[in-house]
C-alpha cells in the first residue's frame, strides 16, 4: 500500500496540536525501545525471508493488542522516495527504515513496516527488529513512556525478545543494549543562541551523559534553533532512572531558555522586536523561501509568540508550518518530484496562505 494521511488521526500527527506542557519552548516528547525476537537473526545479519517472518509475526501479536489492533500495516517497501520521506518528515520513521541514509535513495530492506496509531507505534526492521516509539505534544516523558510501558507488555506477551540476564536487552547496536530505551525531546532554543550561551548549555549536559542532535536527530543538522536532546547511556541504570535524569536536565535547560528570553526583553528589546517582525514579514509576503530559511524565519516568530509580541498566530499553526514546508509533503502535494526547482516558490505560497487564514481568524 501507498501512504495515505487519513489511515491516522491526525496524519498521525497528533505531537502538533501545541496542547502539551512547556508547548511553547518544547515542541514534542519521544521515547523508543529497541527489542529483537529471541531466535531471529539481527536485522543487519538477516536474508529477506527472516524479515518478512519478523514482520508476520509482529504483525499477530499487534493484532492481540489493545494499543495497536487496528492500526494499519504500512509497508515502506511499497511505497516510492516522496512517500517514505513524507513519513519521515512526519517523524514516523526513522531514516534508516525510510531508506534515506547516505546520499539519494538507497532502498529499504525486506520487511519494513511502521504500525502505528498516531501516537505509540512500532517501526519492523529498521536496525533492530522492533523499535517501539511513542510520540507526545509537549514536554511529557512520563506520559510518553507509560504509553509505551503498555505497549512493550502487550507485545511482549506475544512475542520472546531477546534478553540476558546481565546486559539487558539485546541489541543490533551495543549503545543500545540494556533498557533499549532512547528518550528525546524536540526543543526550541533561540534566546540561548542569540545570548550565545548555548555552547556552554551543550557542553554541561554531554558532561552528564546526555547528548543533542537536529530536527530528526542522529545525522541531522541543527536549523531554526530546534535541538533535540536524548540520552547517551542504556545501560547500567533503569528505565525510570534515565527519563529522571533527561527530565531534570531539560527542565533545567528550559529555566535557562526563560532567562535568556528575559534578558534580551529586557537589554534588547527594540533588536528582538525588530528580528521578530522581519521574520514574520518575510513569512507574510515572500514568493520563494528555501527550507533552511524557513525553519530560520520560524524560529523567529516563534519567538515573538513567546514573547507576546505577536499574538494572532498560535503554536499550532508555527507546528504545522514546521512540518508542511518540508520538502517531501510540498512535492507531494503538488506531485512534482524533490528536485522540482518550483518547491521554494510552492514553500512560500502556502505558508502565506497558512499565515492569511490565521490573521483572519
Amino acid at each position: 500500500m501507498t501512504f495515505d494521511p487519513d489511515l491516522l488521526p491526525d496524519g498521525g500527527m497528533l505531537w502538533l496540536d501545541a496542547s502539551g506542557p512547556e508547548g511553547n519552548i518544547v515542541l514534542s516528547t519521544r521515547v523508543r525501545l529497541a527489542r529483537n525476537l529471541a531466535g531471529r537473526r539481527f536485522t543487519i545479519r538477516a536474508e529477506p525471508a527472516d524479515c518478512d517472518t519478523v514482520l508476520a509475526e509482529v504483525e499477530r501479536a499487534s493484532r492481540a493488542s489493545q494499543q495497536l489492533r487496528d492500526a494499519p500495516v504500512i509497508r515502506l517497501q511499497d511505497m516510492d522516495l516522496i512517500e517514505r520521506q513524507l513519513l519521515h518528515e512526519r517523524r514516523l520513521v526513522s531514516r534508516e527504515l525510510a531508506g534515506l541514509e547516505g546520499e539519494g535513495d538507497r532502498g529499504v530492506r525486506p520487511g519494513s513496516a511502521l504500525l502505528t496509531d498516531g501516537v505509540v507505534g512500532v517501526m519492523v526492521n529498521e536496525e533492530d527488529h522492533v523499535r517501539l516509539q511513542c510520540l507526545k505534544s509537549g514536554f511529557a516523558l512520563d506520559e510518553a513512556y507509560a504509553d509505551l510501558e503498555r505497549l512493550d507488555a502487550e507485545l511482549g506477551k506475544e512475542l520472546a525478545f531477546s534478553f540476558h540476564e546481565e546486559f539487558g536487552y539485546l541489541t543490533s547496536c551495543p549503545t543500545n543494549t540494556g533498557t533499549g530505551l532512547r528518550a528525546s525531546v524536540l526543543i526550541h532554543l533561540p534566546g540561548l543562541v542569540l545570548t550565545k550561551e548555548i555552547a556552554k548549555v551543550l557542553r554541561g549536559l554531554s558532561q552528564v551523559g546526555l547528548t543533542f542532535r537536529g530536527l530528526y536527530g542522529e545525522g541531522s543538522e541543527v536549523v531554526g534553533n530546534f535541538f533535540q536532546l536524548s540520552n547517551q547511556t542504556t545501560l547500567g541504570k533503569s528505565e525510570e532512572d534515565l527519563l529522571d535524569h533527561l527530565g531534570d536536565m531539560v527542565r533545567k535547560v528550559i529555566e535557562y531558555e526563560e532567562q535568556a528570553r528575559h534578558i534580551l526583553q529586557r537589554d534588547a528589546p527594540n533588536v528582538i522586536a525588530d528580528k521578530v517582525w522581519r521574520a514574520y514579514g518575510l513569512l507574510r509576503y515572500a514568493r520563494s523561501l528555501s527550507f533552511e530559511e524557513t525553519m530560520n524565519l520560524l524560529s523567529g516568530v516563534r519567538l515573538g509568540v513567546g514573547l507576546n509580541l505577536i499574538s494572532d498566530v498560535s503554536v499550532y499553526t508555527l507546528n504545522k508550518l514546521l512540518i508542511f514546508t518540508q520538502p517531501a509533503h510540498l512535492a507531494w502535494r503538488a506531485k512534482k518530484g524533490l528536485d522540482d526547482p518550483d518547491l521554494p516558490m510552492m514553500r512560500a505560497s502556502y505558508t502565506r496562505q497558512l499565515l492569511e487564514a490565521e490573521v483572519a481568524r
